[in-house]
Formats: structure tokens, C-alpha cells, sequence
């Protein structure tokens, strides 16, 4: 099979992209590189022996995207294209929205008029908002959202639904990450973000090589073990290898589905700092600052439904995840740029 991966050349699509060619699927790639670097691409390429076909276009962009499936035989698309901080998308909504929804319309299109029915979307638990209930099951209600670009992800979601509900040939999964971390053991891909890193891990890891000098913790007053935000931190070569479990249940022709992949753990902000001093040796200084509008207290996933239907567990703990995010940025400290 060979599969279009949109935002491949990011740091979930990288990894997704070096688990397909590792089970023996084929990848097309397409990046506009806003967010990412064509060298996660050669690196991949590097890691695995073996070639992605890549472009370098815009989601947005109908006669790109009509020219690349024109040209290329697609069975199914993993689209994580996509803005994705936060705090930027409070600040840019209409930039968010856009670029996130727009931009998948577009893409949807394109493949139905090219007959290829078959979509994973990387979807997020934001959709959850503050859960109803810990651990959070698929059958969870979806809450509202506290920020734009969680709202670009449930519309999305609701927009894939009623396609696949008006067109019974269409075959949709909806991923709801929690919290990637990690990198690949090679060290050769990781998290690379834009200036000051949104996610903690690639905060903590900035701060160990001394490129920041702190983390900040938002609020220890929250209801959790130690006061500080609780998540699921998966590893992202686990999410990775959740995207290649759904491409054989698309094959079932699956209609719509929808999957937590997540370990199931909460864990602690200053629980993690720990494990990373711990594994690492490295010492992590951090101040506590006041609480994140729109931070919740607890969320953790019930990872059951993807092990019963998916065959997928999350196999790497704390430590590894910890260890490995270390040694892509030990060897990276500037990502991928020189």
C-alpha cells in the first residue's frame, strides 16, 4: 500500500513515516516545511534504507494537491498537517482556523475526486476539554474546547463524521493523542520545535542543554499528587506504530472509528522533571508561574478499546521516553538546523 502522509516531515508524521516503511508500506510525503525541515525526511531515509517520495506543498493548495495524486497511487492518507500550538492559536484564531480546517477540505476533496477513501486523522484529546470522567474512554462526551486549535480538531472531527455518515464508502479513524514524547532510538529524528517550545518535554530537554535557563511549571495548586498538571505522556514511536495497527483496520473497511492512544499513566509535571534528572543525570532548575488559562488538572487516557480492536499497546515507559528525548537533543541541540 502506499500512503499519502501529510505533515510527514514533522515530528509525529517523521516517526509514522519510519514505522510504515518498516512495515513494508510505501510513503508519500507531503510538507510545506512551515513547521518542520526536509532533513527529518533524509533522515528517515537514513534510519530505514529506503526512499520517501516527497513534496514539498500545501494541503491549501488544490492544484498541488491535485497534481501530487494525480501523479502518485494512493490506497489511504494519515493527515497531521496542521498548525498546532496552543497559545498561537489564541492569538492567531483566524490563521488557525483556516489553515487547519480549510486546509483538510481541500485535502478531503482532492482525494475523493482521485477515489481514495481512506483517512486516519491525528486528532487530540483537547476535544475532551475538562473530562467528565478520569480515566477518559472514547465514550467520554466531547467537552468545549479552551482554545482554537483544540476547537480546529473537534470540528474536524465532526466534518470527517458526517462525510463518512453521507458516503459509506468512506473509511475514517479519528486518533485522539494525548501527550507524545520521545524520539526515535537513533537519535536521528526528535521533536524540533520554532523558538520557545510549547510542550514540556522539548522545555525540559532546551533547558538541559542549556538553552533556556528554566522551566517554568504553570500553578502547583492544582488537585493532583504534587500540585502540578497531571498527562499521559506516550512515546511517540508507540504513536507511531498506533497509526500502522489503524491502516489494518481500515483494510476491514472499518467506516468510522475513533481511538485513544495513550498509555493509560498519569503523570506528574515535577514527576517527569524527575525521571529526566533521573535517567539522564541532567539537573532541570525550574520556578513555579502562576496556572495556564485553559489548563486542566488530570487527563489520562483508557487506552483499552485500541488494544481490543487495534492489537495496540503502548510498550515504552517513563524512562525511555525520558532517555531518548535526551539523546535526540544531546546530539541535536539545535534541532535540525546546523
Amino acid at each position: 500500500m502506499r500512503i499519502l502522509v501529510t505533515g510527514g516531515a514533522g515530528y509525529i508524521g517523521s516517526h509514522t513515516v519510519v514505522s510504515l516503511l518498516d512495515n513494508g508500506y510505501e510513503a508519500v510525503v507531503v510538507d510545506n516545511l512551515v513547521n518542520s525541515s526536509k532533513k527529518s525526511i533524509e533522515r528517515v531515509e537514513q534510519i530505514t534504507g529506503k526512499k520517501v517520495t516527497f513534496y514539498e506543498a500545501d494541503t491549501l493548495d488544490r492544484k498541488a494537491m491535485d497534481e501530487i495524486l494525480d501523479k502518485e497511487k494512493i490506497d489511504a492518507c494519515i493527515h497531521f498537517a496542521g498548525l498546532k500550538a496552543v497559545g498561537e492559536s489564541v492569538k492567531k484564531p483566524w490563521e488557525y482556523y483556516e489553515n487547519n480546517i480549510q486546509g483538510t477540505l481541500v485535502l478531503v476533496d482532492a482525494l475523493r475526486r482521485h477515489g481514495v477513501k481512506n483517512i486516519i486523522f491525528s486528532s487530540s484529546a483537547t476535544v475532551y476539554g475538562e473530562p467528565e470522567f478520569i480515566p477518559i474512554t472514547e465514550q467520554c462526551p466531547k467537552k468545549s474546547c479552551t482554545n482554537p486549535y483544540g476547537w480546529t480538531k473537534s470540528m474536524l472531527e465532526q466534518i470527517l463524521s458526517d462525510i463518512q455518515k453521507a458516503d459509506p464508502e468512506w473509511n475514517v479513524i479519528l486518533l485522539r493523542y494525548f501527550n507524545p514524547i520521545g524520539a526515535h532510538k537513533s537519535g536521528l529524528i526528535g521533536e524540533d520545535p520554532n523558538g520557545i517550545p510549547n510542550n514540556l518535554m522539548p522545555y525540559i530537554t532546551q533547558v538541559a542543554v542549556g538553552k533556556l535557563k528554566e522551566l517554568g511549571v504553570f500553578g502547583n495548586d492544582y488537585d493532583t499528587v504534587d500540585g502540578t498538571g497531571v498527562r499521559d505522556y506516550i512515546h511517540v514511536v508507540d504513536l507511531a506504530d498506533g497509526h500502522v495497527k489503524a491502516l489494518d483496520k481500515i483494510k476491514e473497511n472499518c467506516g468510522l472509528k475513533i481511538y485513544n492512544l495513550g498509555t493509560g499513566n498519569g503523570v506528574s509535571v515535577l514527576q517527569l522533571v524527575k525521571a529526566f534528572e533521573e535517567s539522564t543525570g541532567q539537573k532541570i532548575p525550574y520556578s513555579i508561574k502562576p496556572r495556564r488559562a485553559g489548563d486542566i488538572a488530570t487527563c489520562y487516557a483508557s487506552a483499552e478499546l485500541a488494544e481490543k480492536e487495534l492489537g495496540w499497546k503502548a510498550k515504552y515507559g517513563i524512562k525511555e521516553m525520558c532517555e531518548d528525548s535526551w539523546r535526540w537533543q544531546s546530539s541535536n541541540p539545535n534541532g535540525y538546523r546546523d
